[in-house]
C-alpha cells in the first residue's frame, strides 16, 4: 500500500492553531507562570519535506505550550530536566528531555494516525479508514523525487491497478494509461478523466501524428500539468469511487489537486536541478565483419555471383575496414535536463495565496541543436470570513510549451544502417553524400518538427454556510487550449545527386483549439442522529467544450525559406478543417451514512446527458452503492495485533462516451474534384439515431487490515469489471456503399483480477526510519461474447474468450534442417500457409505488474528508491529486415543455417530475391516466433537527500538532492526496451539530476 502523507497545508494549520487556542483559553485567568523559568527553548521541527507549520509543542505535565510557524520554527520557556511533547496529526508523537536551551525535532509519520489522512474523492472528501471505495494516492513527496516532465510518469509502479507506459523517449512525448484494465474495443476509448482542482481536463490528443512526425504518437495535452505544481493526485477505480462523475469515470478518474498557500509569514522557496539523460540499453548489432559475412553469404544462398552495382557496402564502393556503432553515433549522446522552480506563499488565517514559476527544458541524444522546455505560472487563493460563513478558492495556471526536434527519429537508422557506411561529415566539414551513393541520416537535421502549446486552466469554488449542517457551494472551471506544429521536408534532405529543387520541398502544418467551461452548484448536507452520522450531497453539472482544428500539407516552394509561407506553395491540401461542439450535463446526488462509527453505506446517483449521442438516447441513469465494517473496532479484536480492520464492498454502473462528436450523424466531406466550378460533396458516415452510451458494471471486494499499531498495513481487492453495448463500427454488406456504421454492438468485454497492496514500518526511531510499499496487480481481460464476430471485420483482431490486446498469429515449428526456411503449422492442412492457418493467439497484455519501495531516512539524511516490475510476452524480432539485405542485423541472426543438417535459430539469409525465402521471413513476423519474453524488473527511481543543518547555515532551509529515473533493467529481452511500446522510436532514457531545495 502507498504511504498515505498528511497534506499540512491550511487545514493542518487551522488545527494546530486551534490547539493553541484551547490552551490559551485554559490558561486566560492563570497567572504567567513563564516569568519564573529561567531558559527559553527554541528550535526548528521538520520532516522529510522541510520545516513544518502548526507543531503542537506543550511542557509535559502543564499546560505551557505553543505552536511552531510557517518556518516550523518555535520559542516556549522551560527549565532544564523538563519534557517537551511534540504532536502533530499523522505523525509520531516525540517527547525529548530539556538538555539545552536548542532543540531541533525531525518528526516521522506515524502509520496508525494515517487512518485519519483525508482523502480527496472529488465532490467530496473523506477519511481514509471511512472510504468505501478505491482510491490510490501519491503525494507531493513522491512526484518531488522524481526528474520527470510529464505527470503520468510520478505515477509509474506506483498504484496498483494503474498500469503506464510511456510512449517515447523524446522530450514531450505522452503515457498510455489503463486503469483496471481495458474496458472498449476501441483503443481511444480507455482513456480516464482528468479533473484538475475540479475542473475537467480533456486528454484527447491535439492533432493528428504526421504533422508532427517526430512523435511517435499524437501530442498530449497532460505535458502542460507541471509536476511541481501538484500536491497530490488520487486516482479512483471502482463502482463506489467513480459513479459520482457517471459516464466521465467509466475508465476512472484521476483527481489532480494542486498546491495552496500556508497562513502565516511570507515564504519563498527555490528548486533547482540539473542532469542528464542517456539511452538506458542498446541492441547488441553485427560488427563490419558479421556484417559483410551475412551480405556475401546472401548473394551466396541467392545464386548471385557479381555484387550488383548498388551493392556499396560489398563490392568495395565503401570501405570495407570501416566500422562506426550507429547507435552511439546517432542516438548515443546527452540529454541535458534543467529545471527552476520558485514559489512564494503565505498569508492570514483567513486569507492564503501561493504564487509560483516553473521552468524546464530538455535537450535530445539526436545530434543537432534541439530541445522541449517548458513553463509555466500558477497562482492560488484562499479566503474565508471572520465567521467561517463564507470561503471561496481561485486558482489559475498558464503554461506554454516549446517543443523543437528533428524531422526525424534517428532510432531506426542507427540500428539499420550498415557498420562500413561512410562518414557523417566530408573533408570541408559539409554533410557528406558519398558521390550519391550514402543517404546520410543527418540529412534530417535540415527538416524541423515544432510544437508550441498555449493552456490556462482556471477554476474558482464559492462556498457559503447556510445553515449549521447545510452549505451551498458552486465550482466554475474555464480551459483554453492552443497548439500549433508542423513538420518540414526541405528538398536539402535529398541527395544532391538527384538535382531536387525547393519544388519538392513539403510541410505538414496542424492547429487546434479547444475551450471548455464548467459550472457545477452544489448542496452539501452534514448532520448526526445518535449513533449516526449523515453526509449528503446534490449538485448538477454543466460543461460546454469547443474545439477546433485545421491539417493541411504544402509542398512545391519556390524557396525553401519560404517553406513556412502556405501562400508560397503550389499545392495545399487541407486534410482536416472542422469544429466540434460537446455539452453535457448531469445531476447527481451521494448519501452516506456511518452507523456506530463501524458500518458504512455510500449511494450515489447520477443522470448524465451527452452531446454525442442520437436523439433520445443523449440521457442515460448510473449509479452505485459502497458498504463497509470497520470490524477492527469490535471486542474480539481489542487489543490484539490487528489495530485496523475494514470490510469493504461496491457495485455500480458507468457508461461511457468517448466516441468522438458527431458519431450519430449522417457527414459529409469535400470530394476535392471540381465539377463546372463547383467542388463536389460526398458522404462519409450513416445517420444511425438508435446510437446511445456504452455501459459498465463494476464488481469489487475489498479487505484492509492493520497489524501491531498498522506498521503492518494489508489491502487485497478482487474486482471485476464488464463492459457493454460497445460502439464501434459495426460491419455492413458492401451494397450499402459503406463499411461500416458507428453502433452500439452486443459485445461484452471482462476485466478482473486483484490488488494487493502491502506497508510496512519496518523502523520507527528517532533517528532512523525505515518503510516499505509493494503493490502487486494481478489481471485478466477477456472479451465473453461478440456477435457474428468470425464474419465480421474484426475476425482477425479478437477471439472469443481471449484478451483485447492479442495477435493471431502462425504457430512458429522452427528453421527445417533441410532447406533453411521458416517452417509453420498448417493448421487446416490443406498443403498452403496463408491467413487461415493463424489462429494461434499470443496474448500480450501484462500478466501481473507492480512495484516496490523503500524509504530510510537516517537522522538528516533520506533514501528512497522504487522498483518497477512487469510479467509479460512483447512483440519482438532479432532481425531488422530481411536478414542478408542491406542493412544491419542483430548479433544473434550469427546463429542462422548455412547447411543441409543445420540446427539453428534463424533461418538462411537472401538479398530477397529468393521467393521461398522472404516469403518465409514475412510468416516469420506474423508468428508466434517474434512473441518473446518482455518481463522485467527496474530500479525506475532513487532520490537521496541531505537536510543541511540549521546551524550550519542559520534560518534558511537548505536541502541537497540527488534523483535517477530508469536506472537498472533486469530483463530476458531482445530489443531495445521491455517496458517501451513503439519499436521504432526512442526508449525512454535513464536520467541522472541533482539540486538544491532552499526555502527562505
Amino acid at each position: 500500500m502507498k504511504i498515505i502523507s498528511l497534506n499540512r497545508g491550511y487545514f493542518a494549520f487551522i488545527l494546530g492553531l486551534l490547539l493553541w487556542c484551547s490552551h490559551m483559553h485554559a490558561n486566560y485567568l492563570r497567572p504567567n507562570t513563564d516569568d519564573f523559568y529561567q531558559s527559553t527553548i527554541t528550535g526548528t521541527v521538520t520532516d522529510d519535506q522541510g520545516p513544518m507549520a502548526g507543531v503542537n509543542i506543550i511542557v509535559k505535565g502543564t499546560n505551557r505550550g505553543t505552536i511552531t510557524d510557517e518556518k516550523g520554527q518555535y520559542s516556549i520557556s522551560a527549565e532544564m530536566g523538563e519534557v517537551l511533547i511534540f504532536s502533530f496529526m499523522g505523525f509520531t508523537t516525540q517527547e525529548i528531555p530539556i538538555t539545552s536551551s536548542a532543540i531541533d525535532v525531525t518528526m516521522s509519520e506515524d502509520s496508525r494516525q494515517l487512518e485519519e489522512v483525508v482523502i480527496n474523492a472529488g465532490y467530496y472528501k473523506v477519511k481514509d479508514k471511512e472510504r468505501t471505495g478505491s482510491i490510490a494516492k501519491i503525494t507531493a513527496k513522491d512526484i518531488e523525487k522524481q526528474p520527470v516532465t510529464n505527470m503520468l510518469a510520478t505515477m509509474q509502479g506506483r498504484m496498483a491497478g494503474v498500469d503506464i507506459v510511456q510512449s517515447s523517449g523524446i522530450g514531450g512525448s505522452g503515457f498510455e494509461i489503463k486503469i483496471r484494465g481495458q474496458n472498449s474495443l476501441r483503443a481511444d476509448g480507455n482513456a480516464p478523466l482528468y479533473i484538475i482542482d475540479g475542473v475537467p481536463y480533456s486528454s484527447e490528443a491535439l492533432s493528428v501524428g504526421y504533422t508532427n512526425t517526430v512523435m511517435s504518437l499524437p501530442s498530449s495535452p497532460l505535458n502542460n500539468i507541471n509536476p511541481g505544481d501538484i500536491e497530490s493526485i488520487e486516482v479512483l477505480k471502482d463502482a463506489d469511487a467513480t459513479a459520482i462523475y457517471g459516464s466521465r469515470g467509466a475508465n476512472g478518474v484521476v483527481l489532480i489537486t494542486t498546491k495552496k498557500g500556508k497562513a502565516g509569514k511570507a515564504r519563498f522557496t527555490l528548486n533547482i536541478n540539473k542532469g542528464a539523460g542517456k539511452v538506458t540499453r542498446f541492441m547488441d548489432l553485427m560488427n563490419t565483419e558479421q556484417y559483410l559475412a551475412m551480405r556475401e553469404e546472401a548473394y551466396a544462398n541467392d545464386g548471385i555471383t557479381a555484387f550488383p552495382a548498388n551493392a556499396y557496402d560489398v563490392n568495395g564502393t565503401w570501405d570495407r575496414t570501416r566500422h562506426t556503432d550507429w547507435q552511439r553515433e546517432l542516438t548515443g549522446g546527452t540529454a541535458q535536463f534543467t529545471k527552476v522552480n520558485a514559489a512564494v506563499s503565505g498569508g492570514s488565517d483567513l486569507t492564503q495565496f501561493m504564487v509560483s514559476g516553473n521552468y524546464a527544458k530538455e535537450t535530445t541524444v539526436f545530434p543537432g541543436d534541439f530541445a522541449y522546455q517548458k513553463g509555466n505560472v500558477r497562482m492560488n487563493l484562499n479566503h474565508e470570513s471572520a465567521d467561517k460563513r463564507f470561503r471561496t478558492n481561485f486558482s489559475a495556471g498558464y503554461t506554454h510549451q516549446d517543443n523543437d526536434q528533428p524531422s526525424r527519429d534517428y532510432t531506426v537508422e542507427s540500428r539499420t544502417l550498415a557498420p562500413n557506411a561512410p562518414a557523417l561529415f566530408d573533408e570541408e566539414g559539409n554533410l557528406n553524400w558519398e558521390n550519391g551513393t550514402f543517404s546520410n541520416p543527418l540529412r534530417h537535421l535540415k527538416g524541423k518538427s515544432l510544437a508550441k502549446t498555449y493552456d490556462l486552466v482556471a477554476n474558482a469554488l464559492f462556498g457559503y454556510q447556510l445553515l449549521e449542517n447545510l452549505e451551498l457551494r458552486s465550482n466554475f472551471g474555464f480551459t483554453d487550449l492552443r497548439h500549433e506544429e508542423s513538420s518540414t521536408l526541405p528538398s536539402t534532405i535529398y541527395n544532391p545527386e538527384w538535382g531536387l529543387g525547393p519544388e519538392f520541398s513539403s510541410i505538414s502544418i496542424g492547429n487546434a483549439a479547444r475551450q471548455s467551461w464548467i459550472a457545477e452548484p452544489q448542496l452539501h448536507y452534514k448532520a448526526e442522529f445518535g449513533k449516526a452520522r449523515i453526509d449528503a450531497l446534490a449538485g448538477a453539472t454543466f460543461q460546454s467544450q469547443t474545439g477546433r482544428q485545421l491539417v493541411q500539407r504544402a509542398n512545391g516552394f519556390t524557396s525553401n525559406n519560404l517553406i513556412y509561407n502556405l501562400a508560397a506553395a503550389t499545392t495545399v491540401v487541407t486534410d482536416i478543417d472542422e469544429t466540434a461542439v460537446y455539452k453535457y450535463q448531469a445531476f447527481f446526488g451521494r448519501a452516506n451514512v456511518i452507523w456506530n462509527e463501524r458500518y458504512i453505506v455510500n449511494l450515489t446517483a447520477r443522470r448524465d446527458g451527452s452531446s454525442r449521442f442520437g436523439p433520445g438516447k443523449q440521457f442515460a441513469n448510473f449509479g452505485a452503492v459502497g458498504a463497509a465494517w470497520l470490524f477492527g473496532s469490535e471486542k474480539p479484536f481489542e487489543n490484539s495485533i490487528v489495530s485496523f480492520g475494514k470490510l469493504r464492498g461496491s457495485y455500480g454502473i458507468a457508461g461511457n462516451d468517448q466516441i468522438g462528436n458527431y458519431q450519430y450523424l449522417d457527414t459529409y466531406t469535400t470530394t476535392g474534384e471540381n465539377y463546372q466550378g463547383i467542388i463536389g460533396l460526398e458522404p462519409t458516415r450513416l445517420f444511425n439515431p438508435d446510437f446511445a452510451w456504452e455501459s459498465n458494471r463494476k464488481l469489487e471486494a475489498a479487505l484492509e487490515m492493520g497489524f501491531l499499531k498498522d506498521r503492518i498495513f494489508l489491502t487485497i481487492a478482487a474486482f471485476e469489471n464488464r463492459s457493454s453495448n460497445q460502439l464501434v463500427g459495426v460491419p455492413l454488406p458492401g451494397t450499402a456503399g459503406f463499411s461500416s456504421i458507428q453502433a452500439n454492438l452486443d459485445a461484452t468485454v471482462d476485466n478482473k483480477g486483484f490488488e494487493l497492496t502491502l506497508r510496512t514500518a519496518n523502523v520507527q526511531q528517532k533517528d532512523f526510519s525505515w518503510t516499505t510499499n509493494v503493490n502487486l496487480t494481478v489481471a485478466r481481460n477477456k472479451l465473453v461474447s461478440f456477435p457474428g464476430l468470425e464474419a465480421s471485420t474484426y475476425s482477425s483482431q479478437f477471439v472469443l474468450g481471449e484478451p483485447l490486446n492479442i495477435r493471431k498469429v502462425y504457430r512458429y515449428l522452427g528453421v527445417d534442417a533441410q532447406t533453411g526456411i521458416y517452417r509453420f503449422e498448417d493448421k487446416n492442412g490443406d498443403g498452403l500457409i496463408n491467413s487461415s492457418d493463424r489462429t494461434h493467439v499470443a496474448d500480450l497484455n501484462p500478466k501481473f505488474y507492480g512495484g516496490f519501495q523503500n524509504q530510510l531516512r537516517y537522522k538528516n539524511w533520506n533514501l528512497d528508491f522504487l522498483f518497477q516490475f512487469v510479467k509479460q510476452q512483447k512483440y519482438n524480432t532479432a532481425s531488422l529486415g530481411i536478414p542478408g539485405m542491406m542493412g544491419n542485423q542483430s548479433a544473434d541472426l550469427l546463429d542462422h543455417w548455412q547447411g543441409e543438417g543445420d540446427t539453428a535459430a534463424y533461418q538462411q539469409f537472401t538479398t530477397g530475391t529468393t521467393a521461398a525465402v522472404t516469403q518465409g521471413y514475412v510468416n516469420f513476423l506474423s508468428s508466434d516466433g517474434v512473441i518473446t519474453d518482455g518481463s522485467f524488473i527496474r530500479l525506475k527511481n532513487i532520490s537521496l537527500s541531505y537536510d543541511v543543518p540549521k546551524h550550519w547555515i542559520g534560518q534558511m532551509g537548505c536541502k541537497v538532492v540527488f534523483e535517477g529515473q530508469n536506472l537498472l533493467t533486469i530483463t530476458h529481452y531482445k530489443g531495445a526496451d521491455p517496458e517501451f511500446t513503439g519499436s521504432n522510436s526512442l526508449p525512454p532514457l535513464r536520467i541522472l539530476t541533482a539540486g538544491l531545495q532552499l526555502t527562505f
